[in-house]
């Protein structure tokens, strides 16, 4: 049986595929690069209606990215779907608190979620480039807190999963006047989470 074997050449006609039956495009050439990184991650077309790119944030994320930043993610998962040789190149870090015993015990003092918790903790250690696939008390709570003054992101992916507050999250969250990417109503997820960064890391180094 003859098959496509090497992994950049099955990504390379995966993505001639996408941009084949995706029709015609709204997007800019580099928006175009994340929504087709998402489609390419799902196989789900409906995340070229979905996805929202704020102006000027593909630009402010790169910006942060190039400083070797640090880089919050609401679940393992996501942080585990971010290209880490990607990031080390440009010095960046990736980080996850929700598993800290730090976490745990901040959670249970204050009957929050987890989740919470860990976005205070991120905002209490200054960072400022945020990324949610899971957890909608999380962005509300990110929103919260940038709100009361407590907290200053300066870029946010929004794509929690879910029945339960997940399209609402993201609602709130696009009510802050900041560089966001979001995926509107119900879908996402930590692997389209991690797509998005991906997709920003690949912007600005070679594969």
């Amino acid at each position: 049986m003859d098959y496509i074997k090497i992994p950049m050449d099955i990504e390379k006609k995966s993505f001639e595929i996408i941009g084949s039956e995706m029709g015609e495009s709204k997007f800019s050439e580099e928006e175009l690069l994340i929504v087709k990184r998402v489609i390419h991650t799902t196989a789900d077309f409906e995340y070229k209606d979905l996805i929202y790119i704020r102006e000027g944030s593909i630009e402010k994320a790169k910006e942060l990215l190039k400083k070797g930043i640090t880089i919050y993610t609401d679940t393992n998962m996501a942080l585990s779907g971010i290209n880490k040789k990607a990031l080390d190149k440009l010095g960046c870090k990736v980080v996850c608190y929700v598993n800290k015993e730090e976490t745990h015990e901040m959670a249970k003092e204050k009957g929050i979620t987890r989740s919470m918790a860990a976005v205070e903790t991120a905002l209490e250690e200054g960072v400022e480039f945020f990324v949610f696939g899971n957890a909608p008390t999380a962005l509300f709570k990110l929103k919260e807190l940038t709100e009361e003054g407590k907290g200053n992101p300066a870029f946010i992916i929004g794509a929690p999963v879910g029945f339960v507050g997940a399209s609402e999250s993201k609602v709130e969250i696009e009510k802050l006047q900041l560089p966001m990417i979001t995926v509107r109503g119900r879908k996402g997820g930590s692997t389209v989470a991690a797509a998005i960064v991906n997709a920003l890391l690949y912007m600005l180094i070679e594969r």
